[in-house]
């Protein structure tokens, strides 16, 4: 196992210094799944919720929170992200809605904290605009699913 790469040799927390390194291409996707019942689920597709539409409204606040990291994440740097994108995808048969947040950079480290709170924050989003309807709702799995750009390169969540 690696280093951890906030710690420096005495052991204290600091910001990893990325001055050194060169801006490349980055991109990160992560995901969230909101768990709704299924009187919850109609009514969410039915556009029925008295704050309105509540997918716009996840999507919207993923696209902020992205933009938000470094602010609500301690050691994460501020970043010039050039894209975002956050797509809730709904499934009717099991009553879940994947989200899908994807952020993208030219810089010196990556963005899948980016991407992580962006997913995070739209999944929450769902909660707070569905919970008046279904307060046992569950948010699950939050994850990276894949991250290219850096030394590291490219990685994907492999699939068993």
């Amino acid at each position: 196992m690696s280093k951890l790469t906030h710690l420096d040799e005495a052991g204290q927390v600091h910001m990893v210094d990325v001055s050194e390194k060169s801006d490349t291409d980055r991109m990160a996707t992560a995901t969230a799944i909101v768990q709704l019942t299924p009187e919850a689920m109609a009514i969410l597709l039915a556009g029925d919720t008295k704050k309105g539409d509540a997918l716009a409204v996840a999507r919207i606040a993923g696209i902020m929170a992205a933009k938000k990291t470094s602010e609500l994440i301690p050691l994460c740097h501020p970043l010039p992200i050039t894209k975002v994108s956050v797509d809730l995808e709904p499934d009717r048969t099991t009553h879940q809605i994947l989200v899908t947040a994807s952020v993208k950079t030219r810089g010196q480290t990556g963005v899948e904290m980016e991407a992580l709170t962006a997913a995070s924050t739209a999944a929450l989003t769902v909660y707070d605009m569905m919970k008046a309807v279904d307060k046992g709702l569950t948010i699950t799995s939050i994850q990276l699913e894949e991250k290219q750009g850096g030394k590291s390169g490219h990685w994907r969540r492999s699939t068993l």
